[in-house]
């Protein structure tokens, strides 16, 4: 099948049962590179990444991917590893709050698999991403660190608390819930989405790894052409990645063991979300012990079409969780 064909039929799909999520999120974040809805954040410049080998190990088959790393105001600054969502980059979702975060904290971020320069697989599932995050903390020498993740990423993020505990001293869950396919439209999208990927996906991976193969191992930023960098960072993801991803995205869900998290978390609510439903951020929130709950009151693609509004919200959840963080332990690399 090709690919026009297969966005066709699963566009369709996803009007005839009601449901937004992912493809609503890649949508509007597309426009947005695109200057077609909002100016991107402005930015003077962003820190300059390197993709990174992380080597295989027991349980674990390694990988390549690229990693953004900006030191904290001293040696012993707590360090927040941030998680991308659907259809993103690190780059794309993160650079106008890196400079920032950094004022306060160590900030890690890199491409997740199937996404921009992240590693290649056969299949994408949110295990092998929390321990490509674990991965990535091992090969730049972190312990332990406060782990955001926006979207897709607070899936990542949950999955990461749940197989590596110990890696994880505090959670920011932004624009995210404990599943995707809550109600009976969702569940039957996610279901013909997975039906549709099963035979697809061994046509699907090659095609993604092709794709990336093609790309440079950096994205040159330009502040004079924020528009143009950003189209490119959108473009770096392969259209052949989404129903892959969304597959996975039905499939996850942590309230079976989401209530054991035992480090302080803050749950950041996009309240005019139409991905994901605010009453399910807040059920995340209210599944987690002690989870402090901030609002933001733009739509789920804040992080870049409401930057103004959606970062300083993001910014004293950072603040609420490292605060009621016992102190970390340090590496020397840190």
């Amino acid at each position: 099948m090709k690919l026009p064909r297969l966005i066709l039929r699963t566009t369709r799909a996803t009007a005839r049962v009601g449901t937004k999520v992912g493809v609503y999120s890649a949508t509007v974040l597309g426009k947005a590179v695109a200057g077609r809805i909002v100016t991107l954040p402005e930015v003077e410049d962003v820190p300059q990444g390197r993709m990174v080998d992380l080597p295989a190990s027991a349980g674990y088959s390694g990988g390549r991917t690229f990693v953004v790393d900006v030191p904290g105001p001293t040696p012993d600054a707590p360090t927040a590893v941030l998680l991308h969502g659907l259809g993103c980059t690190a780059y794309l979702c993160w650079f106008g709050s890196i400079a920032e975060l950094a004022r306060t904290h160590r900030v890690i971020t890199f491409d997740q698999r199937w996404h921009g320069r992240g590693i290649h697989s056969d299949r994408f599932r949110f295990v092998d991403c929390a321990d490509d995050a674990a991965a990535v903390m091992d090969a730049l020498g972190i312990d332990r660190a406060l782990v955001v993740g926006y979207s897709m990423g607070g899936a990542v993020a949950q999955e990461l608390w749940h197989r590596h505990p110990g890696r994880v001293s505090g959670l920011v869950l932004a624009s995210t819930a404990r599943n995707f396919r809550g109600h009976a439209r969702e569940k039957l999208f996610f279901s013909l989405m997975t039906l549709t990927m099963n035979p697809l996906s061994r046509v699907a991976q090659p095609k993604v790894e092709r794709f990336a193969l093609g790309l440079p191992d950096v994205s040159p930023y330009d502040a004079r052409d924020r528009v143009g960098w950003g189209a490119r960072e959108f473009r770096s993801t392969s259209a052949w990645s989404m129903p892959e991803v969304l597959g996975e995205l039905g499939r996850f869900n942590s309230a079976p063991w989401i209530g054991g998290v035992d480090v302080p978390t803050a749950v950041v609510v996009t309240t005019r979300d139409k991905a994901i439903p605010a009453r399910r951020q807040r059920a995340l929130a209210a599944a987690i012990p002690a989870a402090e709950v901030l609002e933001a009151p733009g739509g789920h693609a804040s992080v870049v079409m409401d930057h103004a509004g959606w970062f300083p919200v993001f910014l004293e959840a950072v603040a609420d969780v490292t605060t009621r963080t016992p102190t970390q332990r340090r590496s020397a690399a840190g």
